[in-house]
């Protein structure tokens, strides 16, 4: 159990270091605003895609009820 702990806390350890070596050289590369952008554009996308698909579930499930009534 003892051993577990340790390589979680080491992998942690490493991944921590890792990333930011990885933030700070795409920062200096200009890079990150690029990064960020991009997934700022894919979240609002999914967003976007939810919100649509909410709207056409709730205009089908009024459908269903005016059929049954």
């Amino acid at each position: 159990m003892k051993t577990l702990l340790f390589l979680i806390l080491a992998l942690l350890y490493s991944y921590d270091s890792f990333a930011g070596g990885i933030e700070t050289s795409m920062h200096a590369a200009g890079k990150m605003n690029v990064t960020l952008g991009v997934i700022a554009i894919i979240f609002i996308g999914i967003v976007v895609y939810l919100f649509l698909i909410d709207r056409k579930i709730t205009r089908l499930e009024k459908e269903i009820k005016e059929r049954q009534s």
